[in-house]
């Protein structure tokens, strides 16, 4: 999950991503949901799940609070 602070910088981090991702794994989400203009764009690469919102739409949606007390099994900082 990331924050980005306007339209501009959602689009540029979804693209960011999908091109790290191909770059280093070769691969393509297998989904994008959303836009930078909604507010939230979520990329489904099967066991991982990118999230990215802007200020808004994070704090409404509260995900990190919505899972909060699962288990964690793998954290990447």
């Amino acid at each position: 999950m990331c924050t980005g602070t306007s339209d501009r910088q959602i689009k540029a981090l979804a693209e960011g991503v999908r091109e790290a991702i191909k770059e280093k794994h070769g691969t393509l989400p297998h989904s994008v949901e959303g836009q930078a203009d909604s507010g939230w764009v979520l990329m489904d690469y099967s066991s991982v799940i990118v999230h990215i919102f802007a200020e808004s739409e994070r704090r409404f949606y509260d995900l990190e609070g919505l899972w909060a007390e699962a288990n964690v099994l793998v954290s990447i900082q």
